[in-house]
């Protein structure tokens, strides 16, 4: 199985992208968001998943390990697979998901095409216990572009630093996850970990 890929980006399609490593070129499946990123010429290094059936294999490429984590624990629900999966990583950012989840705000995971209302309301029901650790879990996992680390979103670091402090003082996940979800959407994206914990945690007292 390939489960990373480090090269240079030979051509961009519609919703692929050939990557050239040491002159073989493979085919990877990516999300909008994602080629958005890219530009013809640059190395990257992105984390696969490869999809292995009987007429074909497919590999699907991620700027992160939280983001391939996303996509797997996306398609463990009904109705969504793959396409499904790697258009919603197209419209939403991992951290936007988790907050969306937290708030079970399903309008905003109805904005993914082909999702409809009862889905995304399955979506942010079903995986709200599973957004808090997929959001730690990808607090120091940073992409590659031109061969540097890309620095994640500070709102990203400050809202998984803070659900993490907000567990280890005994709250739950799903707890955590969404008062700093609250915290976040009332502070802003500049808000930092200090902040978004304080308000946190005069959610958690309501």
């Amino acid at each position: 199985m390939i489960g990373k890929l480090r090269g240079k980006v030979d051509a961009i399609g519609e919703s692929h992208a050939i990557i050239d490593v040491n002159g073989v070129g493979y085919e990877v499946q990516l999300s909008a968001r994602t080629l958005r990123n890219m530009k013809q010429g640059e190395e990257v290094s992105l984390t696969i998943d490869t999809h292995v059936r009987e007429d074909a294999i497919r590999l699907f490429g991620f700027a992160s390990e939280v983001e391939r984590s996303w996509f797997r624990t996306l398609q463990t629900i009904q109705g969504v697979g793959s396409k499904v999966a790697l258009a919603t990583l197209g419209t939403l950012s991992p951290q936007d998901l988790a907050s969306a989840i937290a708030l079970q705000n399903w309008a905003a995971v109805e904005q993914t095409p082909g999702v409809g209302k009862k889905l995304a309301q399955r979506i942010v029901a079903e995986l709200k216990d599973k957004a808090p650790a997929l959001s730690v879990a990808g607090l120091n996992v940073p992409a590659t572009v031109n061969g540097k680390a890309a620095t994640p979103p500070a709102e990203a670091s400050a809202m998984a630093e803070a659900i993490s402090a907000l567990i280890n003082l005994g709250y739950n996940p799903a707890q955590a996850n969404a008062a700093v979800a609250t915290a976040l959407n009332e502070l802003g994206d500049k808000a930092e970990t200090a902040g978004l914990i304080r308000r946190g945690l005069r959610e958690l007292a309501r």
